[in-house]
């Protein structure tokens, strides 16, 4: 299901209207912003190389960035130490940079409005001059909220690469990129017309029928039957494989997200499991022909 922008931005507000204070200082951001190529998410994901869970208060994607908000309960010392904790493996897992503004003074009392307003200030400054420090790297991509997941978008760059966070919304978009000009697809596997190459769009999670997993540094997918059992000998649509995995968005939305092409290893599989090493983390599609 495709949502428009607009109702983008209200669902990630809507995640923390129970939060008062959250929601005045991350509103007040965004406001003062006030920057359409940002894309901002509230209450976004984290997971560690642990399967640990956390949910980051403010995440500014494109400029490896995330803000805390933190309320008086976080004035303790134990909640401290969580804290430091916490920050450690988010930004381990993430490498990002974690900013927080405390809504308590040095007395543990809640600031006033126009104290906590001058902390928002600085962020926004901060966020700004981090933005401007990524242009001038030419490490940065303004948001395009509606070509985000249209394929037009990258059949004319000609390339699919891991580093842009590529993702469709079904998997007729993504075939779309490799020449196909049917209807609605829904098959989990796809070949490319005139190649030995496929189109594989895995759950990588436990599900039903299947246990496939992929390594925390992304470069292995591991695939085995939920009850173990034999999944047979490897078939030629299992060999070489560009990976589209079925996964959720931050919205809960089903999206199939490229993760570069896959290759099986013969000498780490066996009937029990089929063992795929990243090969490449871009692909060329200039060449694939409409059918």
């Amino acid at each position: 299901m495709k949502i428009s922008k607009d109702d983008y931005i209200l669902r990630n507000f809507s995640k923390i209207q129970h939060k008062k204070w959250e929601l005045y200082v991350i509103t007040r951001i965004i406001h003062l912003l006030n920057d359409p190529e940002l894309e901002f998410v509230c209450q976004q994901l984290v997971k560690t190389s642990d399967n640990k869970r956390y949910l980051t208060d403010l995440c500014f994607p494109q400029l490896n960035l995330y803000c805390e908000i933190d309320e008086l309960q976080h004035s303790s010392n134990e909640h401290s130490i969580l804290d430091d904790k916490r920050m450690e493996e988010i930004v381990d897992a993430t490498d990002f940079t974690e900013k927080r503004i405390k809504m308590y003074d040095n007395k543990y009392n809640y600031k006033k409005l126009e104290d906590i307003n001058l902390d928002i200030d600085n962020l926004v400054k901060f966020i700004n001059n981090r933005k401007q420090k990524y242009i001038s790297e030419k490490k940065f991509i303004a948001w395009d909220y509606y070509h985000k997941y249209d394929p037009k978008t990258h059949i004319a760059k000609g390339y699919l690469d891991i580093k842009d966070n590529v993702s469709f919304l079904n998997i007729r978009d993504a075939l779309r990129c490799f020449g196909y000009k049917g209807g609605h697809f829904q098959k989990g596997i796809w070949n490319i017309k005139g190649t030995s190459q496929y189109l594989w769009f895995p759950k990588l999670y436990k599900n039903r029928d299947w246990n496939n997993s992929l390594s925390d540094d992304l470069k292995v997918i591991e695939m085995k039957k939920a009850d173990n059992s034999d999944i047979g000998v490897i078939k030629e649509h299992q060999k070489n494989n560009i990976v589209f995995a079925h996964s959720q968005n931050q919205l809960g939305q089903t999206v199939y997200k490229f993760l570069g092409q896959f290759c099986i290893s013969f000498e780490h599989s066996n009937n029990n499991k089929h063992i795929y090493f990243r090969k490449n983390t871009n692909v060329n599609i200039r060449n694939y022909h409409v059918i």
